[in-house]
């Protein structure tokens, strides 16, 4: 997860979202601890007591920025930090552009949450497509420079994604067949009926009028929950009106 060390309160969100609900499923979180979006993402990370992985611009033993001291001893309760420049090495601009491509390249996906038109989690981005590993990008406002770079990505082909559930779903082929929750009574926030139609789903197709069948629903009460249940990252819809578990 990367991002531009200026964020927004909608940056600062998604981050803290995304991270929380990507470690309940045990992903590992991989980030830069650079100011921004990169803290943030650490930060909740170790507050859900989560993995995550930070990859410095600078030698282990010189911390930057300097006010992550307490972050950092927390990321190594149950992470690590990596580095590959030596030992006392200043955290000088020129490296930080260098070390983007280990931070892609650890991950199976790259997650640019908010970015400017120049920011250097567009170079992260990058670094992923020539690793072949998949491009994440959040959308934003238009009239937000910090989203104008995550547009131009979207715009070129990354995947946008409003939540985990529509991250994991396209990673889960490099993780394991079937995604299951680190804990078994995630909440998840749904009604009676949500949970009725999630399980009657699974990672196979499954078409709307089998759902209905299956359920005894209307089929127009069913389409609203299933709309629901998609904006929640549990259901992805596929082509021909059938849906398969999103998370």
């Amino acid at each position: 997860m990367v991002g531009s060390r200026i964020t927004t309160p909608y940056g600062r969100k998604v981050a803290q979202n995304l991270a929380g609900d990507l470690v309940k499923y045990g992903i590992t979180i991989v980030s830069g601890l650079a100011r921004g979006i990169d803290s943030i993402s650490h930060k909740q990370t170790v507050d859900s007591k989560g993995r995550t992985i930070a990859v410095m611009g600078s030698g282990v033993d010189v911390l930057y920025p300097p006010e992550n001291k307490v972050l950092a001893e927390k990321i190594e309760e149950n992470g690590t930090i990596i580095s590959e420049f030596s030992l006392g090495t200043k955290p000088n601009a020129g490296n930080f552009p260098k070390r983007n491509r280990i931070i892609s390249g650890l991950a199976h996906g790259t997650v640019v949450i908010e970015a400017g038109d120049k920011s250097g989690a567009i170079l992260t981005a990058l670094n992923a497509v020539d690793q072949n590993r998949e491009v994440f990008s959040v959308p934003g406002r238009i009239f937000d420079k910090q989203s104008l770079g995550c547009l131009r990505l979207i715009r070129n082909g990354a995947i946008p994604v409003q939540n985990a559930g529509q991250i994991l779903s396209h990673v889960e082929n490099r993780l394991f067949k079937t995604l299951r929750p680190r804990q078994k009574n995630i909440s998840l926030n749904l009604s009676r009926e949500e949970k009725i139609v999630v399980s009657k789903l699974h990672h196979e197709p499954i078409h709307i009028d089998d759902l209905v069948s299956n359920t005894e629903m209307e089929l127009t009460h069913m389409l609203t929950i299933l709309l629901e249940l998609e904006l929640k990252g549990v259901v992805q819809q596929l082509s021909g009106k059938q849906f398969v578990l999103g998370v």
